[in-house]
């Protein structure tokens, strides 16, 4: 098997997903939510509420680029900003109840790219892949 393609098909695959996810939303209604905001909503499904530190911190970002996706999330109505109650300078970011409205829309969605990924996979094979790009991912971190 040819070696030292990994990184472009991991590219390609990247720009693929996001094309697909955008696709998706957009057949829902949804527009302007791209890929990076996907790890903010997560996180906001989760738990309603999350400063943007933590936010920035959890989703490997630096926090002035959190704060342009957290921006254009409060612009869709998403998610507002709101100062802590305990400490001025730390800012919330809130799910709102449209944003709540999407998790129904984006769980189906993420079900139908994780169908595309493990399609005909076994869970050995899947587990194998998921260890491995954790493993490459790690290396590139360190």
């Amino acid at each position: 098997m040819k070696k030292g393609n990994t990184i472009s098909l991991i590219s390609r695959i990247h720009e693929n997903s996001s094309r697909f996810l955008i696709k998706e939303l957009e057949e829902e209604g949804i527009k302007g939510i791209v890929p990076s905001h996907g790890e903010i909503l997560k996180i906001l499904f989760d738990e309603q509420t999350c400063t943007m530190a933590e936010l920035a911190k959890r989703i490997h970002r630096t926090k002035p680029t959190v704060t342009i996706l957290v921006n254009k999330l409060i612009d869709y109505g998403y998610v507002v900003k709101e100062r802590s109650p305990n400490d001025g300078r730390v800012m919330n970011i809130i799910l709102t109840q449209k944003g709540l409205d999407l998790k129904p829309t984006v769980i189906k969605i993420s079900k139908k790219m994780n169908d595309l990924v493990y399609n005909n996979l076994t869970d050995c094979d899947a587990e194998w892949l998921e260890e491995t790009l954790q493993n490459i991912n790690e290396r590139f971190s360190n």
